[in-house]
């Protein structure tokens, strides 16, 4: 691409996706692109511009473990669906990874990704009091990095060099980005993490994806098995994208800067870039369209969504919790897709 072409579609291109309402008042807006298709690939509804390229970030890593297994990474149960975590650094998490590791002879100094505290509240308080608070083993991307790692080990490749795009593991990332989502990545940058971040349109991205959750191939469903068998691992316990795993059983993966992912194995797939970078509305937008599409039942969707607390809160409650006084929304332009889709 062109540098004047290096950058996501425009407000002007884009739609309001969710609301925020506190006391009967719109207070927010967030705006954005969304795309929903069907198992073919074929798009069902396209909101915004589904075709500019976005930076995929985390989104991505379920192909990007998919490659890893391609090349013989021999990853199952909990370890495989690290691969493709943003995990809170739990005392689960980091002994996986930390495993993970020490399955092919290599440890925490290895790991290129930052050393950070853990997000997760307990296991901070406890490497805090232990003097081991920061640590690449911490950062939400370590499983990735540590599979990239075992790739490069494994296939007898140079694991100091393991996040260079020309090294053999980022090549074959490359190779299966291309297979899933039907054509090359766009763009190639680096991702918060150091590796290599990949920019493609969200109607690829959800192909791709839809892809892997349809177990198109026998590594992707060794993948797809694994998340929906162990989804506190992906995220945390009580996070969004386990939430949605552990009681829909679909596939879940959040990006930073407002991307997301979600796919039903077998159905419809969902692509999400909220464009000032918000992940608040994305799990929502991406729910809302799987149940209009009629991958999900709206009885199940609704449940979920209120586990997921996105209340908006004034003051107290006459018991003591905080009142709830609004509550995030679907926008006019999300609600009239799904009506559209559901008479067609």
């Amino acid at each position: 691409m062109s540098p004047q072409t290096l950058q996501t579609f425009t407000a002007d291109a884009a739609v309001e996706l969710a609301v925020i309402e506190r006391s009967g008042f719109v207070e927010s807006r967030h705006l954005g692109s969304a795309v929903l298709v069907d198992p073919d690939g074929a798009v069902l509804i396209e909101l915004g511009d589904a075709s500019a390229p976005v930076l995929t970030r985390s989104a991505l890593k379920p192909l990007q473990a998919l490659a890893c297994l391609e090349m013989g990474v021999p990853l199952a149960d909990e370890s495989l669906v690290l691969a493709t975590a943003s995990h809170r650094a739990s005392e689960e998490h980091v002994e996986v990874v930390s495993r993970m590791l020490e399955s092919v002879g290599l440890g925490p100094a290895d790991l290129q990704c930052p050393s950070v505290a853990p997000a997760d509240r307990g296991n901070r308080m406890r490497t805090r009091m232990e003097g081991t608070m920061m640590s690449p083993l911490h950062f939400n991307c370590s499983g990735k990095h540590a599979t990239f790692l075992m790739a490069q080990e494994l296939g007898g490749h140079d694991t100091a060099a393991y996040l260079d795009p020309d090294s053999a593991v980022q090549r074959q990332v490359s190779r299966t980005v291309e297979e899933f989502c039907g054509a090359p990545s766009d763009f190639v940058g680096i991702d918060g993490c150091g590796a290599p971040v990949h920019a493609m349109s969200l109607t690829r991205l959800a192909r791709g994806i839809g892809r892997l959750a349809a177990g198109s191939t026998e590594a992707a469903r060794t993948l797809r098995d694994a998340i929906l068998a162990h989804p506190w691992a992906i995220e945390g316990r009580g996070r969004p994208n386990t939430v949605v795993i552990e009681k829909l059983g679909i596939l879940a993966k959040f990006g930073a800067e407002g991307v997301m992912v979600m796919a039903t194995p077998g159905g419809p797939a969902v692509a999400v870039k909220c464009l000032d970078g918000s992940s608040r509305p994305t799990t929502l937008v991406a729910l809302e369209l799987l149940a209009a599409a009629g991958a999900l039942p709206a009885e199940q969707v609704v449940p979920v969504l209120a586990e997921l607390d996105e209340r908006v809160t004034g003051g107290v409650a006459g018991d003591g919790t905080p009142a709830v006084v609004g509550a995030m929304r679907s926008s006019a332009a999300l609600v009239a897709a799904g009506e559209q889709l559901g008479r067609a």
